[in-house]
């Protein structure tokens, strides 16, 4: 499918100018901050050298008192408590960095995260019939429980007190919990909106610290976990957001924890200098693998042990399930592409909902995030068991994914999850009349947007102002993520030099000359790109990311190469 290029967010030319004089900044730089709503000196400071001194006092978030005063009064008392998490990165780390830092308060705390497949989402009545049983007083759910209200209700009746520490969306009424902290409970007035789900934990790490007379830098230990959690949750990289994931990439590149050093050294990446990158494709999918192939409790154990030993054993075992994945991922891809290839109508079709009886859940998800990339459509992927049918959906920036999920709630056992993307679960006979549903809402929203993939271009950018001074600054646009992409820069009628490489069967090599400037461009899985290259041709326009390579102890500057038209 043909990728649509747009500009980002246009910006008035002489606004460029002045600001970029009053920053002392190229113009380019200057409209990527512009475009990004940045238009002040002092918002330009804060963006691009993001301070801890700039994150908000944790007790501004509604129920954060309580929630702290219970906990602390459960350490002093020595009852028991449970850190209640769930099986993706977002819950592994969240359950992580609480059960650290409640152990080193003195607390009587365990932990459990529910198996993806045997148990799903979320809190469940019979895990907490065996808390019960195991004189468990406090439960506090990270990551999870804020659509738990019979749950909660059961535990209430049993004599425990649960504390929700959630981020997902909060239906209509929220459950009748000792105390909740989620911004985004609608009379919650905490300023930032749009933390992961540890990124809600650390600051009840904050709040604890703070109430117990810790200094604030002893919330920081467990900063790099905070920061792997937030990357792989796809939340927006602005705001606190933008200052933890800063804050803990620094960590893990000078002193990392334990468990991410030998993860890091298992997977081979602990020479490289980590960025955002390296979080989302390298160590998220590796946490991720014990909650996708087995027990996702793995991921914690690997994060909270001190033990060399131990840490070593469980990141080779993450590694190999990650292998596991992969083979998994490999197969059912193949086959959902298969199906959609023969039954999918792109004049006629508005989203995609699959469901078969022999995909694994634990990666329908990754699946169906593929599929709704290449065809640019909300994609639904379901695993069929026993009549149960369970998945996840993934969505593209014009539909909102948990709406529509919302409006057919009738239709499903539960669903939960986010704008972008979800979990749910339906009974097999009601999949054709929620498909249809579906499909409907789609057509609905959708009717009238161009639906191909579009690539965001922030810019125009010349070949000749492309040098080391440029990359300096781009720097201070990191680290990137959702919402703060990686600038994408075009550039028009380039000439290609010499003859373009194929590298292992996938990926595209060739320099490219503009007048007298020229550099070495590659295309990361462009193969197929390559019939648009062409020596005799001198009209050719590029889509890039600008990149420093070090190759053999040279750094050097690279194109990256999004699309060629």
């Amino acid at each position: 499918m043909d990728i649509q290029w747009e500009l980002r967010k246009k910006v008035d030319p002489q606004r460029v100018k002045s600001f970029s004089e009053e920053l002392k900044v190229p113009e380019i730089i200057a409209a990527i901050l512009l475009s990004k709503g940045i238009s002040s000196y002092n918002e330009a400071y804060t963006f691009l050298k993001p301070s801890v001194d700039s994150l908000h006092d944790p007790f501004l978030m509604k129920g954060m008192d309580r929630a702290v005063a219970r906990i602390l009064d459960a350490v002093k008392d020595k009852e028991k408590i449970l850190i209640y998490g769930d099986y993706d990165v977002d819950g592994v780390t969240s359950t992580s960095i609480l059960y650290l830092v409640l152990t080193k308060f003195g607390g009587n705390v365990s932990y459990y995260i529910p198996e993806r497949i045997k148990e799903g989402y979320g809190l469940s009545i019979e895990r907490i019939k065996k808390a019960a049983g195991n004189g468990i007083n406090l439960i506090v759910s990270v990551d999870c429980g804020i659509t738990n209200h019979k749950e909660i209700k059961f535990a209430k009746e049993h004599n425990i007190d649960v504390i929700i520490c959630d981020h997902h969306e909060p239906s209509d009424t929220v459950p009748d919990s000792y105390a909740i902290l989620n911004p985004k409970q609608r009379d919650d007035t905490y300023p930032f909106k749009h933390l992961a789900g540890v990124g809600v934990t650390f600051k009840l790490v904050q709040g604890l610290m703070k109430e117990a007379g810790f200094k604030q830098e002893e919330a920081f230990e467990y900063i790099d976990i905070v920061a792997v959690g937030t990357t792989a949750d796809i939340v927006p990289l602005l705001g606190e957001n933008r200052i933890i994931v800063k804050q803990g990439l620094e960590k893990i590149n000078t002193n990392p924890t334990l468990g991410l050093k030998t993860l890091l050294d298992a997977a081979g990446m602990l020479a490289n200098e980590i960025t955002t990158w390296h979080i989302i494709y390298g160590i998220a999918p590796r946490i991720n693998a014990g909650g996708r192939i087995s027990n996702a409790e793995k991921g914690v154990q690997l994060l909270i042990t001190n033990d060399i030993n131990e840490a070593l054993k469980t990141a080779y075992l993450l590694e190999n399930e990650n292998n596991k994945r992969k083979t998994l991922d490999e197969h059912i891809q193949k086959e959902a592409l298969g199906i959609v290839e023969k039954t999918f109508d792109p004049a006629r079709d508005y989203s995609i909902i699959l469901a078969h009886r022999d995909w694994h859940l634990g990666v329908v998800g990754i699946c169906a995030s593929r599929l709704s990339g290449k065809f640019y459509r909300p994609t639904v992927m379901l695993s069929i068991t026993d009549g149960i049918a369970k998945g996840s959906g993934r969505s593209i920036p014009e539909f909102d994914l948990y709406s529509a999920l919302k409006t057919c709630s009738d239709d499903l056992v539960e669903f939960g999850g986010h704008k972008l993307a979800a979990g749910l679960t339906i009974k097999e006979e009601n999949i054709e009349k929620f498909s249809r549903r579906f499909e409907e809402i789609a057509r609905e929203k959708l009717s009238g947007v161009e639906l191909k993939p579009k690539l965001k271009i922030d810019g125009y950018c010349n070949l000749d102002e492309i040098n080391s001074d440029l990359i300096r600054l781009l720097k201070y646009l990191e680290p990137h993520g959702f919402e703060n992409e990686k600038p994408i820069f075009m550039d028009k009628n380039l000439k290609v030099v010499g003859t373009p490489r194929i590298l292992k069967r996938k990926h595209l090599k060739f320099k490219i000359k503009k007048d007298f400037t020229e550099f070495e461009a590659i295309g990361f899985g462009k193969a197929d790109l390559v019939d648009r290259l062409d020596a005799d041709v001198s009209n050719l326009n590029m889509a890039f990311y600008i990149d420093e390579n070090v190759w053999d102890g040279r750094k050097y500057i690279q194109l990256n190469v999004k699309d060629l038209k």
